[in-house]
């Protein structure tokens, strides 16, 4: 099996079982998070296969299947319904245990502006790197979108998402190449800030960042849909 493979397992094995936990019983929400999962996923694919067909990054073979699909390997088209699931799976069981540990509305818009301006600014200064200009972009729409969302999903959700940050670490840091003799997934340094975490490029962190928003907000609103 996969180093790649093994990790996916990692991720979500925790996260599925305790899905049906008497108390959370996050499997009765799946009726919204799986069409949340494939759209979003699907997006993000669609992205994933043309960054990669640009050279924004590739995958090393050595660390994942012989079966690959417009040149992304099965564990990558894996992760984007395996990860956000874990992720979900973890923001949905913290403010089930933690309701109260949020971030006050005004805090939470004021801080969502600075990073706004500050995703601007690096958009603009560095248009000619793909990778950056590609999340920038797309955590900026995430919280556009959040704006009108009644629900408040980022008051948690910048809470929730520290947390997240400790898995995403130590997979992400394994895939990029931290306690491994090469990288797993490798990124074309003229394309990124060149700043890293460990192996990590810091694009990365905004990625996850914006996948997860994406995913916590359609659920959202598919829940809205549904009690209707």
């Amino acid at each position: 099996m996969s180093l790649y493979s093994l990790l996916l397992i990692f991720s979500i094995s925790i996260p599925l079982a305790l899905s049906f936990d008497k108390k959370l019983q996050f499997y009765k929400q799946w009726k919204t998070v799986l069409p949340s999962l494939f759209v979003v996923g699907s997006g993000y694919i669609l992205c994933d296969v043309n960054l990669t067909n640009w050279g924004v990054w590739g995958f090393n073979p050595t660390y994942h299947s012989a079966i690959v699909f417009f040149n992304l390997p099965l564990e990558e088209w894996l992760f984007f319904i395996l990860i956000p699931y874990a992720c979900l799976f973890i923001h949905y069981s913290f403010i089930l245990y933690f309701p109260k540990l949020q971030l006050a509305s005004p805090v939470s818009l004021a801080l969502s502006i600075v990073i706004l301006s500050l995703l601007l600014i690096i958009l603009i200064t560095n248009i000619q790197k793909t990778y950056t200009v590609y999340i920038c972009s797309m955590v900026i729409l995430g919280l556009i979108w959040s704006f009108f969302d009644s629900s408040n999903t980022l008051n948690s959700y910048y809470v929730t998402f520290l947390l997240m940050l400790i898995p995403f670490i130590i997979v992400n840091g394994i895939l990029t190449g931290s306690f491994i003799t090469e990288e797993a997934v490798w990124y074309n340094n003229e394309e990124i800030l060149g700043i890293r975490l460990l192996t990590i490029p810091i694009e990365d962190f905004a990625y996850a960042f914006s996948l997860v928003l994406f995913n916590l907000l359609l659920n959202t609103q598919l829940k809205k849909v549904n009690q209707q």
